[in-house]
Formats: C-alpha cells, sequence, structure tokens
C-alpha cells in the first residue's frame, strides 16, 4: 500500500517548519507537502473579517491540495476556520481545520474555558468553535474570551518581547478564572514554554501538536 499524503494548507510561512518538525515526529510514514499565501490573513486583518473572496480562495487552495494527491488536508489557520469548514463540505477527501481537535479537548478538561487572541479576527472564530463542539458533545461551558491588547502589533513591528510579555500577563490573569486555557494563535505557544510552573495550574492548549497527534491516529 502506498504511503498515505498530507496537504498542509499555510496562512503563514512561519508555521511551515513548525509542522515540518510534528510531523516528522508524529506522523513518520507520511509524505507531506505544503501551500502557503500569507496575504489571505493579511486581507483577513484589513477587512477585519472572513470575507467571501478569501473563502472562495481557501476552497480553492484545498482544491489544489486534493488535486495534488492529498489524502488529508489541514489547515493551520484559525482565522480562516469558518471557510476551511465550507471546503471540507466540497472536498473528495478529510479536511481539518487545526483548531478542531483542541477546542473538542477543551470541552472534555473542564466547564470554565478561556480563550486568548492578540487578533479580534481569530478569537472570534476560535470562541464560536469551542461553543459549538461543546454543544455537539452535550456539554455546558463558561467561555471568557480576551484579547492581548497590542500584542500582535508589536510583532508586526519586530517587538518580540514586548508581545510575549502582554500575552503572558494575560495568561497569568486568566489562569486564576478558569479550568483550561485555549489559544486561538499557535505563535503564542512559546509564551506558554517561559512561563514558571507556578503560572501553569491549569492546562494550557496549542492547536498545532494536538493537531498533528489527532491526525496520527486517523491516518495510522
Amino acid at each position: 500500500m502506498p504511503p498515505k499524503t498530507l496537504a498542509l494548507v499555510h496562512t503563514s510561512a512561519i508555521m511551515v517548519p513548525v509542522f515540518q518538525q510534528l510531523c516528522a515526529e508524529h506522523l513518520p510514514g507520511v509524505q507531506v507537502f505544503n501551500i502557503v499565501d500569507d496575504s489571505l490573513v493579511r486581507t483577513i486583518i484589513r477587512e477585519g473579517e472572513l470575507t467571501p473572496a478569501v473563502a472562495r480562495r481557501v476552497v480553492g487552495y484545498v482544491n489544489s491540495a486534493e488535486a495534488g494527491g492529498a489524502d488529508y488536508v489541514l489547515v493551520t489557520c484559525s482565522s480562516i476556520g469558518a471557510a476551511v469548514e465550507q471546503a471540507a463540505g466540497l472536498s473528495g477527501v478529510p479536511v481539518l481545520r487545526v483548531d478542531q481537535p483542541m477546542a473538542d479537548q477543551a470541552v472534555q478538561a473542564g466547564r470554565r474555558i478561556g480563550v486568548i487572541a492578540t487578533l479580534a479576527s481569530t478569537l472570534s472564530p476560535t470562541a464560536d468553535l469551542v461553543q459549538r463542539r461543546a454543544a455537539r458533545a452535550g456539554k455546558e461551558i463558561a467561555l471568557t474570551s480576551v484579547l492581548c491588547e497590542g500584542a500582535f502589533e508589536a510583532l508586526m513591528s519586530g517587538d518580540g518581547a514586548r508581545h510575549d510579555a502582554i500575552v503572558s500577563a494575560t495568561l497569568k490573569e486568566l489562569v486564576t478564572k478558569v479550568d483550561v486555557i485555549v489559544l486561538a494563535q499557535a505563535s503564542m505557544a512559546r509564551v506558554v514554554e517561559a512561563l514558571d510552573a507556578a503560572d501553569r495550574v491549569v492546562p494550557i492548549l496549542a492547536s498545532p501538536g494536538i493537531a498533528i497527534q489527532h491526525l496520527a491516529a486517523q491516518l495510522a
């Protein structure tokens, strides 16, 4: 039997090596190829929402991935999650939005769920997904959504230290109020790794590793 092929659709080239390492670790027998278009998320930031034009392009990339021989498609950006779900309904192969397994894990982990993001355009889709996955699982949850004001702008201006400080302060405050925290953007995961153990008293979930482990079970 030929090896399975996984296509990764990214809106940032930064995520390619992150997923490359995860795939090498958890999907050693799976062939992987990448599609990257960072103009998608730039358009969302400029327009303040996922536009129909961007959604059509996402569907197009998923179709291209299938045409390229993918047996499974993973889209690694939370901001375009709604378009990924549309694409999944039109695809001949399974399509996964990166944050779905994370949302499911959060729903199982506790009733009080915190969601943090540095972009409003990512916060809303992630919070909506958690709510819908909770309803699907028959779980009642209390959701707290927090935007890390100024963090994304700091990162874009090259001030990574300020970005990390803002996210870190938000996490330290939120851990005292919830049972589990969901990171709406994978770029915040590095901040979690730098936190003291005393500030990690509840699970803090990042989507990349959880999604790849989910796929490892699906593709086994």
